[in-house]
């Protein structure tokens, strides 16, 4: 499901506690992406994978959307110090209706299952400015584990090579390095593959049907509800 951090704080709390925990099965005790200080954005929306009853969530991501150049996206803060650069990459976006992918996990339980994978999609999903109940984002930036990286490309993303070394960074630390990609185009979608896209358009335009979803553990059916009230 989605949702707007500030109508949702329960479920908001249940994310933020999913994604430490995690975290510190990789031996991380902080990144910029944990701060909690999200909870009380308006412009950031969650989309949580959760057992029906939604006592447990098995996995999530956020949307940050900028909405000027006094705030900045979690991506900056993370890498900022080692390249510059992107800051004014990210100011050069603004204009266009600019956001980030961020803080996608799931749980130890789950690995395997795809959820990443739903994941990214329904982000993406979200992103867009020419349907109605979209965040009116053009270009979605993510930074991500080295595993994730072939699958956020397959959904458009493309690596900002320009930035650190050749695109990756030693965050959150050295032996877990980071890489940021950027989607340039969220209602074409230009770069994705022709499955991911398809997908991708067909949750735009339906935001709420029940899916059978292959992962790489067999098949689950997921119930997606990614409309967002007051949007």
């Amino acid at each position: 499901k989605a949702f707007r951090t500030t109508q949702n704080q329960e479920s908001s709390e249940l994310f933020a506690e999913g994604h430490e925990q995690v975290l510190r099965d990789f031996g991380v005790e902080k990144v910029t992406s944990a701060d909690r200080s999200w909870m009380r954005n308006p412009n950031v929306y969650v989309i949580t994978v959760e057992n029906e009853d939604g006592s447990k969530v098995f996995g999530g991501a956020r949307i940050h959307v900028l909405g000027d150049e006094t705030e900045k996206l979690p991506v900056q803060d993370a890498v900022g110090e080692m390249d510059s650069n992107i800051h004014s990459m990210v100011k050069a976006d603004i204009p266009k209706g600019v956001g980030e992918l961020c803080a996608l996990w799931n749980a130890k339980e789950i690995r395997g299952s795809g959820v990443s994978t739903f994941l990214t999609k329904a982000s993406v999903a979200k992103a867009g400015v020419k349907i109605a109940n979209l965040l009116k984002i053009n270009i979605l930036w993510v930074l991500c584990a080295p595993y994730t990286v072939g699958m956020v490309e397959k959904a458009g993303f493309e690596v900002v090579r320009s930035l650190g070394n050749d695109g990756q960074f030693p965050y959150p630390k050295p032996d877990l390095p980071a890489t940021v990609l950027r989607l340039s185009d969220t209602d074409d979608l230009s770069k994705a593959s022709d499955k991911e896209r398809k997908e991708i358009i067909s949750l735009r335009k339906e935001p709420k049907q029940e899916l059978v979803e292959k992962g790489p553990k067999g098949e689950l059916i997921v119930s997606y509800d990614l409309y967002i009230e007051d949007l």
